[in-house]
């Protein structure tokens, strides 16, 4: 079964980022056309066919898994087709006539039994340094700063990423988007990174996120290692509300070394 297409003109809300992978000029010293669109920001875009879908059930209790395979950059209309077979939608985004993402979204039953307790709380760094392989050891807990999700900054985040459903004005929540940016200051909330890639992400969300929730992530380093030249680092996280509601439990990969970086 298809479901109804989704077209969106991508829009780089981190063109200021401190990641300079997003600054036309960096981005094509590493092969790029021009800054990239942040991967969760993609992955924002690629939630809008499962909550038209499944509405607050999805936002509740829906997974959803993304690999971004390339770029879309600031302007270009990204499409998104999604295809459902035995309750899972398969999603792809394509850009420039070329496919840039692919992920499936479902709906379990129920939100699986997550314990807080696993999740150690630790606080990001005080004085963050350039990044190394020691600032993701594997055994090691990151810690965010709070994101405070105010009524502002949760209409302004959907202006940026071009959301119009009208469920979270109405309902008054919060876009599972912004959770995925929560898990990328996991990164950059602990180490002073240079150019760095978002490569995919599993969530499972766990409770629907409200306006004006403080929310944080604490998220363990399972994985640091060389492919292909690059630095991957893998993250297993809870993303949690107000020290208390755990929102989204997450699997973040990232190359936090790009070759080029690596090499130098």
């Amino acid at each position: 079964m298809t479901i109804e297409p989704y077209r969106v003109q991508a829009y780089n809300t981190a063109k200021q980022s401190e990641n300079k992978m997003h600054d036309d000029t960096v981005a094509k010293r590493f092969g790029f056309s021009g800054g990239l669109v942040p991967g969760v920001d993609v992955m924002a875009y690629m939630m809008h066919q499962p909550v038209a879908k499944w509405g607050r059930a999805f936002l509740e209790r829906g997974l959803i898994d993304a690999r971004f395979i390339k770029p879309v950059y600031d302007g270009e209309l990204a499409e998104l087709a999604a295809e459902e077979s035995n309750g899972v939608l398969s999603i792809e985004v394509q850009s420039r006539g070329e496919p840039c993402a692919t992920g499936t979204a479902s709906l379990p039953a129920s939100a699986p039994a997550v314990s807080i307790a696993d999740y150690s709380e630790v606080v990001a760094v005080a004085e963050r340094k350039p990044v190394s392989a020691a600032s993701y050891e594997v055994g090691k807990w990151l810690g965010t700063t709070p994101l405070d999700w105010a009524d502002g900054a949760a209409s302004e985040y959907l202006r940026n990423i071009r959301e119009a459903d009208p469920i979270y004005a109405r309902e008054g929540l919060g876009h599972p988007g912004l959770l995925q940016r929560v898990m990328n200051r996991a990164l950059v909330d602990n180490a002073i990174l240079g150019p760095w890639i978002h490569v995919g992400s599993r969530m499972q969300l766990l409770s629907a996120a409200r306006i004006g929730d403080v929310i944080t992530a604490r998220a363990k380093v399972i994985g640091n290692y060389d492919k292909k030249g690059h630095r991957f680092v893998e993250l297993d996280a809870l993303v949690v509300a107000n020290g208390k509601t755990p929102l989204a439990h997450c699997h973040h990969v990232a190359i936090y070394q790009p070759r080029e970086q690596a090499a130098a």
